[in-house]
């Protein structure tokens, strides 16, 4: 029996390891794409974004808000983060290729919650996105957005800057992070 228990339990882990090697494992992902190239010409909403990359801002809620504002328009994508958080780190190479690749039609933007600015600046060093992130220690924004279950989130805005979707926990690829992008970001 617990031979039997043995081999199973191998079994199991040897299956565990080989998904982990699979073409959809999006923490083998290189470290950033060529944003400078990909985000070329990007409408000047947008360009304002990509100018604050990889940026840690302060002023809370109202400066959020004044962001989301300034972003009228635009499909804006938000994903709340934390450089501790397992299943931030799987997903975010996703964030990395995405937002280069639709960038200049959707907005991103992070919402760095309940982390310390030195944990978060060195995340971000490591996974260098496009976009600012608001620095959130108290998850003020989180509160804001609705975004409060967990780690990771997503919230999806329409053009008018209503929320419109809201995705719990990491984007296991970024096969169902684009259908989630042109179903809830650019219309179908």
């Amino acid at each position: 029996m617990i031979r039997r228990l043995l081999t199973l339990s191998a079994l199991l882990v040897a299956l565990g390891l080989s998904a982990c090697g699979s073409s959809e494992d999006q923490s083998s992902a290189p470290a950033s794409p060529d944003y400078e190239a990909a985000l070329a010409g990007a409408p000047a909403p947008l360009a304002a974004v990509h100018d604050q990359a990889n940026e840690l801002l302060d002023g809370g809620t109202e400066a959020f808000r004044r962001q989301l504002a300034d972003l009228e328009g635009y499909p804006v994508i938000v994903n709340k983060w934390a450089s501790w958080c397992g299943p931030c780190r799987f997903e975010f190479p996703g964030f990395q290729r995405l937002s280069a690749r639709f960038g200049k039609q959707v907005a991103f933007l992070g919402v760095d919650s309940d982390d310390s600015p030195e944990a978060a600046a060195t995340f971000l060093a490591d996974y260098p996105v496009p976009y600012p992130s608001f620095s959130d220690p108290d998850q003020e924004i989180a509160k804001e957005i609705g975004a409060t279950a967990g780690f990771p989130m997503t919230v999806f805005y329409d053009r008018s800057g209503q929320s419109v979707y809201t995705k719990f926990g990491p984007y296991a690829n970024d096969a169902d992070f684009e259908a989630d992008i042109r179903r809830y970001a650019l219309d179908g």
